[in-house]
């Protein structure tokens, strides 16, 4: 594919730090032009950023092109994720004020005023290389930033059709389109180096090589985790709803959200009948041999095997030899006991490989979270089905995780959903568990900075013995 014209920057021998600077020059210019912009102007500029993902031919398009460039997925998931996304992501935006005064607290005497962090430098990866940059854009702009993607070299071709998409949109309304820009092909760990030395923002969805890489640059980097879900299927949980559940979430896009379902752990009481439940949604039980056999196809040399990861279940099936016997199922379950080095199961699988386990009691459901938690994923997000609120909360307050979900299909409720508070997004934070500034869904709010406009007010200031009293009377002075 032709680069665009916006990518064809003459800087003689290409230099990766000359290439950064001149694209980060051009988006201070679009950000200078679009610095007086009202909210009203801003909005428009987000909706046609979603427009162009959303409409349904470029959403359709883009789908096919993703997955024919990656190998990964399957195009129809991602048209749903794609408008879906967008659409969420829009809907979040709309509500938010994010030019001039944001809010004021006469009683604290303070008025808070939005103001651009600067040029971001957006990371994008290979499995969401439309989606992810549409969503980074939008967010980008609502604060009147610009943006350069870093896409994924396996994704570089669709997201470069993204950005083309994105900037014609932005010409139509007379916006600059050099808010929104890629790096050219072709793209690679000098480039993107570059671009986040450059830039005043790096926020990084993707590898975590990436997130580190980001954290060095000594540029302010935001970060996310990797994904393992664990999910418990508890004692009182309706099963064949969370079976449901579970089967629609994993099988999403072929399990390439890190929000994909990777464990169940199933309380000993309901354990047979969940097993069933699954497999009327579309599991199918490996026995020992074809455990094996999945485990020997999808990992080689203790690496996830890229040419099986994200595939259609036929295409997974057939090369783990299990084509006839797994006919009409959705997914593949393995059993397990374990987790660990010695437990690959237990791992991040991006595949329709769901890892059960059984648990003698609550207590041993969270200390089995806990040892999957520990081989990837602690600080990303843990999901259970229940009817006993109190285990939901439990696993809350008691657990290392940015985010418990209650009954739903977790890849549909984790980075946001119509039946979800938390915000829509491609990208979530794992706190300091996982070595992340942030514990949320990646949302406009990271994308500003805040003035403080404060005045006096009446003081506030409370008597030693307020504060100290209860201490002193426990302990003496």
């Amino acid at each position: 594919m032709s680069q665009p014209a916006h990518a064809r920057i003459d800087v003689g021998e290409r230099d990766p730090v000359s290439v950064a600077g001149a694209l980060v020059r051009r988006a201070r210019a679009a950000m200078e032009a679009f610095a007086d912009s009202d909210q009203a102007r801003v909005d428009e500029a987000v909706t046609a950023l979603a427009w162009s993902l959303y409409k349904p031919e470029n959403a359709e398009a883009l789908a096919a092109m993703a997955v024919d460039d990656t190998g990964l997925g399957n195009a129809a998931d991602k048209v749903v994720k794609n408008q879906r996304k967008t659409f969420g992501t829009l809907r979040d935006l709309m509500r938010a004020k994010t030019v001039g005064i944001i809010e004021e607290r006469p009683e604290l005497g303070l008025v808070k005023y939005a103001k651009p962090v600067g040029v971001v430098g957006a990371v994008t990866p290979s499995t969401n290389p439309s989606a992810t940059p549409v969503n980074k854009a939008m967010m980008a702009l609502k604060g009147r930033n610009a943006i350069v993607i870093a896409p994924s070299p396996a994704g570089l071709a669709t997201t470069t059709r993204t950005v083309e998409l994105m900037r014609a949109e932005l010409r139509k309304i007379g916006a600059p389109a050099d808010l929104v820009q890629v790096l050219p092909a072709p793209v690679d760990k000098a480039l993107t180096h570059a671009l986040m030395e450059a830039c005043d923002l790096v926020v990084v969805t993707g590898s975590q090589s990436n997130v580190r890489a980001a954290y060095r640059s000594g540029t302010p980097a935001i970060g996310v985790g990797a994904g393992n879900v664990p999910v418990i299927v508890d004692s009182s949980a309706r099963l064949d709803e969370a079976a449901a559940k579970i089967a629609a979430s994993k099988c999403f896009d072929n399990a390439t959200s890190c929000s994909s379902e990777n464990a169940a752990i199933v309380l000993d009481d309901v354990y047979e009948d969940a097993l069933a439940a699954l497999q009327r949604a579309g599991g199918y039980l490996a026995d020992a041999a074809e455990k094996e056999a999945i485990h020997n196809t999808l990992w080689v040399d203790g690496r996830l095997n890229r040419r099986v990861i994200a595939k259609d279940f036929g295409v997974f099936a057939a090369a783990c030899g299990l084509g006839d016997k797994a006919q009409g199922a959705r997914f593949f379950m393995v059993e397990e006991t374990g987790a660990g080095p010695d437990h690959p199961f237990s791992d991040e699988k991006l595949a329709l490989v769901l890892t059960v386990y059984r648990a003698r009691d609550f207590d041993d459901a969270m200390d089995r979270v806990r040892a999957i938690m520990a081989v990837k994923g602690r600080g990303h997000s843990v999901g259970i089905h229940t009817q006993e609120m109190a285990h939901a909360r439990r696993l809350a307050e008691e657990l290392d995780t940015a985010r418990v979900l209650v009954n739903m299909a977790h890849t549909f409720g984790n980075g946001g959903g119509f039946d979800s508070g938390l915000n829509f997004t491609l990208s979530m934070g794992c706190g300091t568990w996982q070595g992340n500034s942030i514990s949320e869904n990646l949302n406009y709010r990271h994308f500003l900075n805040i003035t403080h406009l404060a005045v006096p007010i009446p003081e506030d200031r409370p008597s030693e013995e307020a504060l100290f009293g209860a201490y002193w009377a426990k302990y003496g002075k």
